[in-house]
């Protein structure tokens, strides 16, 4: 059987089950750790981590010695399973080792602007302008991963309460909403423009009187605004829907177990309100002065 060029297996997917098998993993060099001629080197990929293993007597050893940090290779190698001291219970590959028979690089690495493992806090505009270096970090992929997350969990809810999503056009023509359009010249037109939308409000409005019943789309806005506590500036995105022929009570019940679903998903075991609390718009502008307070931290009027 011929193996594949790159990979066999993710850096997440080798378990002891695997051992004294042959395997190929690609992915960045995470770290390498030299112990007294024995190198180890945390292979990583999306998936996660493994540990590979060269010792002096391997071929693959002359090259390990060169590899350094987001160097991006390939090994082959042997699945071993680690001495029950050197278990590492935070991993999952971490009852497993690779021993490399082979090492190839694919694509070797200058010295970085700044480093990928252990995440130091670093100034915004060198992150930004090493997007690619700092989007590597555990922190900010996992983050990523679970907006994607989020957003599918959100879908798959709203399918299952009868709502449609619905995509609606980005360059659209300007309408008075509140906020300063952004503006796209067009080369077509000379001299005319079209703007982004700050919702998409008036095509959700074409698709309810046009019968849908039941709209929703996770729905980029662009507002040319000052930033606010509570939103970025530019743009953001919404969960946006509609419904036809419902009341007050019917929004609530409906979205309250779609939501509530969505954070029990996400909030790792914390509690979660069952319940929106319905308050009045007189009782919350009397209590609260504002007809959104802020619960966490109620600040009340005497």
């Amino acid at each position: 059987m011929t193996m594949h060029r790159y990979r066999s297996h993710t850096c997440a997917q080798l378990r002891k089950t695997d051992v004294g098998n042959s395997v190929r993993l690609s992915g960045w060099v995470h770290r390498v750790r030299d112990h007294g001629g024995l190198l180890f080197i945390d292979l990583r990929d999306h998936y996660g981590l493994t540990q590979i293993v060269a010792d002096p007597d391997s071929p693959a050893f002359k090259v390990a010695e060169t590899v350094r940090g987001e160097w991006v290779i390939r090994i082959d190698g042997e699945v071993k399973a680690r001495l029950p001291e050197t278990v590492n219970a935070n991993l999952p590959t971490g009852e497993i080792e690779i021993f490399a028979r082979e090492i190839e690089v694919l694509s070797a690495a200058k010295e970085l602007p700044l480093p990928v493992f252990g995440e130091p806090e670093y100034p915004e505009d060198i992150r930004l302008k090493y997007r690619f270096l700092d989007l590597r970090r555990e922190t900010l992929h996992r983050n990523i991963v679970a907006r994607t997350k989020i957003i599918a969990e959100m879908r798959k809810r709203m399918g299952e309460v009868g709502f449609t999503e619905f995509s609606t056009p980005i360059l659209t023509a300007s309408s008075p909403e509140g906020a300063r359009d952004f503006l796209v010249p067009s080369r077509i037109h000379p001299g005319t423009f079209y703007a982004l939308p700050q919702a998409p409000q008036q095509y959700k409005q074409l698709i309810m009187v046009s019968g849908f019943d039941r709209y929703f789309q996770i729905a980029p806005c662009f507002r040319d605004e000052d930033p606010r506590a509570d939103r970025l500036p530019g743009e953001f995105y919404q969960l946006d829907l509609e419904m036809s022929f419902v009341e007050q009570d019917d929004v609530l019940s409906t979205m309250e177990p779609v939501l509530r679903g969505v954070f029990e998903t996400f909030a790792a075991g914390k509690p979660v309100t069952q319940q929106f609390r319905r308050i009045p718009f007189d009782e919350a502008m009397r209590t609260y002065g504002t007809d959104k307070p802020d619960l966490r931290n109620p600040i009340e009027m005497q």
